[in-house]
């Protein structure tokens, strides 16, 4: 009885360690296998995704610029323009822009789409407090002309912000 124990150790202990080795071999082969596909993976969606992302950057910036007030202003205002009528075309042109361009927000940074929502939000706010100070039938240029005055005594530029940060994000990919 003793001799078929011993027989049967004999013969299982080594079976067992080549089959532990072979369970240890094919685990690591495996998960460098999934490892390599993960990469592979990665790198096809780097290679669609990022033309995107690169797209969405521009789209933002162009917003930046065309919401600036001085941007704004030489588009749009007309010498026949009432302050009033350059008020309601400007926030129109503004909150276009921000609809239109609204999906871009799923390829940016939190912190990017936060400087965007502020700069788009600080500009209506400048031209509704301006056009609060000037009255609504008086010539368009006299708006124009308290936009510039409040953008030029501002310390800081919400827009200059939040492009610095959009081209700082983007420096990434370069």
């Amino acid at each position: 009885m003793v001799e078929v124990f011993s027989d049967l150790i004999k013969i299982l202990l080594p079976a067992g360690l080549v089959l532990f080795g072979i369970y240890l071999t094919i685990e690591s082969l495996l998960k460098k296998q999934f490892e390599k596909t993960v990469v592979e993976i990665r790198s096809k969606n780097t290679e669609l995704i990022l033309p995107v992302r690169l797209q969405a950057y521009e789209r933002m910036a162009l917003f930046l610029e065309r919401i600036s007030p001085h941007n704004l202003i030489l588009r749009i205002n007309q010498p026949n323009m009432t302050a009033g009528e350059l008020q309601a075309v400007m926030l129109h042109e503004i909150r276009e822009e921000y609809n239109h361009n609204l999906s871009q927000q799923i390829y940016l940074s939190e912190v990017v789409w936060g400087l965007i929502r502020t700069a788009f939000e600080e500009v209506i706010s400048t031209i509704n407090t301006c056009a609060q100070s000037v009255d609504q039938e008086s010539p368009s240029i006299e708006l124009a002309r308290r936009i510039f005055e409040i953008q030029m005594n501002k310390d800081s530029d919400s827009i200059q912000k939040a492009m610095s940060e959009l081209k700082s994000e983007i420096s990434v990919y370069y």
